[in-house]
């Protein structure tokens, strides 16, 4: 079929990589993949951008932010997307680095170094920069994990698993995913710090920590057993998108069944099949039926941007720029917003659906260039901490 031949202008190889023609090759890209961290963090954007401008957060709590109106529903539950999106793809590319270490003769334990050195980073990262910037660096604020301290963890985590099988790994993950409604009934004394951090670094989620590791980890496994086959087993982009929209239709199918069980796999009730209630079941830590439904539509996305990656690739190129610096676009854009809303006093939570969107379209326009100067300086630096950003 003529959807599926490769373009010459820049071809795609049969891992879907994209190289221009007679052009240096700085790096092994992906562009679904690039382009699907890009929705990411410009999801994460939205989120944000509620939450410094969009009073409805003075009104309802983070742990069960259900909401009465379309609009609302809408900005809060599109980033339900993007801590299971940001942890499969973390897990993928991961798994695609270390292999690809491999293949150029780098020792086994040279590969899993460089995992736990990019992880170690990202935890100190997380104490340092991004648990400070939410209040615009107001006072510093060490002793908290969230989302990129959890990745940093899950990539440590994961040199342990790298190098399984494929079907080793998704039966771990599987377990996690199954095993962790049992290990939240564990009981703990939240004032009791030795407990509560145990706890919540792990299972359960309160205020020292929101992503508890395991089950997204779980979800960091998955996205390395993905890889393979939409970096290596898959070889044309048509198997890619059957393949991956038959197991998203499968993984669909047992979310609902695990959520419409009203028991095991769920921690909020809902009222009605369909209602805002049926989707909002808990994030803070993610439920089961959680968990199935979003890696689901990791791969219906990821479906679809290889499909307008060929009949209409100029849709994606918004997302293409940040996705190539992801870590560098969340960082910033929550300083700029943290300085100049929250310290500053700049429009805080004063508006709604309008302002939010507003927010987002002008932190757009700040945050483009920003990721266009800074990958550029990437690609050229060899400053180890620019390179690990």
């Amino acid at each position: 079929m003529k959807f599926f031949k490769n373009r010459r202008k820049g071809f795609s190889s049969p891992a879907g990589k994209t190289e221009m023609i007679g052009s240096p090759k700085e790096k092994e890209r992906f562009l679904y993949i690039d382009q699907f961290r890009g929705l990411i963090v410009v999801l994460m954007l939205v989120d944000h951008c509620s939450y410094y401008f969009n009073s409805i957060w003075q009104q309802i709590d983070p742990l069960d932010p259900l909401v009465d109106t379309w609009g609302q529903f809408a900005i809060r539950y599109v980033s339900y997307l993007c801590a299971p999106g940001f942890l499969m793809m973390f897990g993928a590319m991961a798994w695609w680095s270390y292999q690809r270490r491999l293949l150029k003769g780098t020792p086994d334990r040279i590969a899993r170094w460089q995992l736990i050195k990019r992880g170690i980073f990202l935890i100190v990262l997380q104490m340092t920069w991004v648990n400070s910037s939410w209040g615009g660096f107001r006072e510093f604020q060490p002793w908290h994990i969230g989302i990129i301290a959890c990745i940093g963890i899950s990539m440590i985590l994961m040199t342990l698993i790298i190098n399984m099988n494929w079907m080793i790994r998704l039966f771990i993950g599987l377990a996690i995913l199954i095993i962790h409604p049992f290990l939240l009934k564990i009981p703990y004394d939240p004032e009791a710090t030795l407990s509560r951090i145990i706890m919540q670094t792990f299972v359960d989620a309160g205020d020292f920590n929101k992503y508890p590791v395991l089950p997204w980890f779980a979800l960091a496994i998955l996205g390395s057993v993905m890889a393979k086959g939409w970096l290596e087993t898959w070889k044309t982009d048509k198997i890619r998108i059957y393949a991956s929209a038959g197991i998203a239709a499968i993984a669909l199918l047992i979310s609902i069944a695990v959520r419409m069980g009203r028991g095991f796999g769920n921690i909020f009730p809902y009222s009605d099949f369909g209602s805002y209630s049926f989707y909002f079941d808990q994030k803070y830590p993610p439920s089961l039926s959680m968990s199935l439904w979003f890696f689901a539509w990791v791969l219906l996305i990821i479906s679809v941007f290889i499909v307008l990656g060929k009949v209409a690739p100029k849709l994606l190129v918004i997302f293409s720029l940040p996705g190539k610096v992801p870590l560098f676009f969340y960082g910033m854009h929550i300083a700029i917003m943290g300085v100049f809303v929250k310290r500053l006093g700049l429009f805080y939570r004063e508006g709604g659906v309008l302002e939010t969107l507003i927010g987002v379209a002008i932190m757009m326009v700040i945050m483009l260039p920003l990721c266009k100067w800074f990958y550029g300086v990437k690609i050229r630096s060899k400053n180890f901490i620019i390179r690990m950003i």
